[in-house]
């Protein structure tokens, strides 16, 4: 079994947002959607969806991030 850093995908009412990818990162993007329906057993239809749990991952796991927060406490 893979470690992947992502979960299942939660349903909640989403902000929409565009964003433009380069092509490499999309397909990225699209096998980690693959590997991550097969981890959880539930398939994912739209690889974009991924993008808002790994940038809320990545801001969760950034020390640099959290001690700013936590020092200037304005950035909420």
């Amino acid at each position: 079994m893979t470690k992947l850093k992502l979960g299942a995908i939660a349903d909640d009412k989403p902000i929409k947002v565009t964003v433009e990818l380069p092509a490499p990162l999309h397909r990225d993007l699209v096998a980690y959607a693959e590997v991550l329906a097969r981890e959880t057993g539930q398939p994912v239809t739209d690889p974009a969806r991924l993008i808002a749990p790994m940038v809320q991952r990545f801001i969760a796991t950034d020390r640099g991030f959290a001690k700013a927060r936590r020092t200037n406490p304005t950035t909420e």
